[in-house]
């Protein structure tokens, strides 16, 4: 359906003319394109970022876990032990086990106090920084059995995040009352949480908490990820067999990286397509006002219509009149929604990267921009369907005789 210079002129001097008109149909569907644009991209920053974990060096490894309600890891009442290593160690299409502690520290530095998490690792088998893909920036590894030093997260570096004074190699502060020297630092991981994190050597963690002594949160193995499930029914087995359990009275839970990263994709999913869903109602509301106003038009235009009609003009070019007009307001509405939107995640960005959250970043695409634009273009087109209809069967003599 082409349309010639002077369709397009005609219908531009009748959106100008209209503007405050115009102005209300265009700034009810950029809001609802602005939402889109806003929850697609920081779905796609989200998207992209669990990404980077199963296609890192995270993908063969597998983490026993107590199962329950407890917070895996901090779990007091569920503790793995040396036999579970030992046990899963044995195990066909394993190539390395490590366990890990975890718990809530204390830590002080001049006046200052704050709780944070604690984890444990052996050094000879660094399988928890390959699960966040994580490196060291600054300082050197811990050796085996190294007591009375740390790694510390990356917040630690930067003033007023964990204390009022950031840190730098060789610095001392009170753990858990024991005087320890921090001898690294980690690159930043994008939350908080993580990026706080302190991580010792299991010996050193065990004389931090006696009480826990022997024992793990976490066992993490990295295994043939060819035959990850199989794999992970073996280790099930074994573990049951150590710890002389039955079928489906297991206290632990044997979980591949992977299907941990499933499970949050799928709780991404849903929630991502919820707000979508209520940002796609905006746009629905917004097709519906589009519509009524390009009915109003086609009512307040029915004398020229008429005129129109008389000179000679076909009711496929009235057609293309109206159709081009919703179409264009959909597009100018998608091209305002695209950049208002466009300026939000930015702004909401930055806020997000001082307060550490680096991950929830947003991810921008062409097909991103270019998508919500035709989307909004599609929508106002759709719009003006009925009343182009409308506008293009109207009778000539009817519409001259119009008040």
């Amino acid at each position: 359906m082409a349309l010639n210079n002077e369709t397009i002129k005609y219908s531009l001097r009748n959106l100008k003319m209209r503007k405050a008109r115009s102005f209300l149909t265009i700034l009810s569907i950029f809001v609802g394109i602005s939402a889109i644009f806003i929850f697609v991209s920081f779905g796609l920053g989200l998207y992209n970022y669990v990404g980077e974990f199963t296609t890192g060096g995270s993908a063969d490894k597998v983490i026993i876990h107590s199962r329950g309600g407890g917070v895996p890891g901090l779990d007091d009442t569920f503790k793995l032990t040396e036999k579970d290593v030992k046990a899963i160690e044995r195990v066909s299409g394993v190539f390395e086990v490590t366990g890990s502690s975890f718990a809530v520290a204390e830590i002080k530095k001049s006046n200052e106090k704050k709780f944070v998490f604690i984890s444990s690792y052996d050094p000879k088998i660094p399988l928890i920084f390959e699960i966040s893909n994580v490196d060291i920036i600054k300082g050197r590894e811990l050796n085996s059995k190294e007591s009375g030093k740390a790694i510390l997260g990356y917040n630690y570096l930067i003033d007023d995040k964990i204390f009022s004074k950031g840190m730098g190699l060789n610095d001392n502060l009170d753990l858990q009352g024991q005087k320890t020297r921090v001898v690294a630092y980690l690159e930043s991981i994008g939350n908080p949480q993580d990026d706080s994190n302190i991580y010792v050597t299991q010996e050193y963690f065990d004389e931090l908490y006696v009480d826990r002594a022997g024992n793990f949160g976490w066992i993490i193995a990295r295994v043939d990820i060819e035959n990850i499930d199989k794999v992970v029914e073996d280790i099930e087995r074994a573990l049951r067999k150590e710890r002389g359990l039955e079928i489906g009275k297991e206290d632990f839970h044997v979980q591949s990286f992977e299907e941990l990263i499933a499970s949050f994709s799928g709780a991404l999913n849903i929630i991502i397509g919820f707000v979508i869903l209520i940002a796609l109602i905006s746009v629905l509301v917004s097709a519906v006002n589009t519509a009524n106003t390009m009915i109003t038009s086609v009512i307040e235009r029915t004398k020229e219509i008429g005129i129109i009609k008389a000179v000679g003009a076909k009711n496929s070019e009235l057609l293309k009149i109206f159709l081009f007009e919703s179409a264009m307001l959909g597009f100018i509405a998608g091209i305002i929604g695209v950049l208002v939107g466009f300026m939000i995640t930015s702004f909401v960005n930055s806020v997000l990267i001082n307060l550490g959250w680096g991950f929830l970043s947003p991810y921008y695409s062409l097909e991103l921009f270019i998508g919500c634009v035709l989307f909004a273009t599609g929508t106002g087109a759709i719009s003006g369907v009925i009343p182009a209809i409308r506008a293009s069967k109207i009778n000539t003599v009817e519409a001259l005789r119009y008040e």
